[in-house]
């Protein structure tokens, strides 16, 4: 399968396609006529890639994970540390955005209960 192709039928932009050939992380990638030929071994890479680039990893980041992972049972524990790091940093996303979240629902409900219909008749 050409870059081309892989990128159509994988929804992969062609610039992960460009870095993942750049790191030389893939020696099943095979260059043919002119064509880079890409194998299922490297669409699981390139899965992977896109997988960590929807995490949050950054391109420096993913290339390191791929080496480490080409590494292989060897670098389970740096390659865990790196998930746990963005585990950990996705955690303190969420729980910033739920103060926000208290803080407008607070906000709301002071407003609406500025709004709720006085009852003349009854005492206070």
């Amino acid at each position: 399968m050409t870059i081309d192709e892989a990128s159509k039928r994988y929804q992969i932009p062609i610039e992960i396609l460009h870095q993942y050939e750049s790191w030389g992380l893939c020696s099943a990638v095979k260059k043919v006529m002119g064509a880079w030929q890409y194998d299922d071994s490297d669409l699981e890479h390139l899965s992977l890639i896109m997988t960590l680039h929807d995490i949050g990893f950054n391109s420096e980041e993913v290339e390191t994970y791929m080496k480490l992972l080409l590494e292989g049972d060897s670098s389970e524990m740096e390659r865990m540390k790196m998930l746990d790091q963005k585990r950990s940093y996705a955690l303190e996303e969420i729980h910033f955005h739920e103060k926000q979240l208290q803080r407008m629902d607070y906000l709301r409900h002071e407003i609406q209960k500025k709004k709720l219909p006085v009852n003349k008749n009854s005492k206070l």
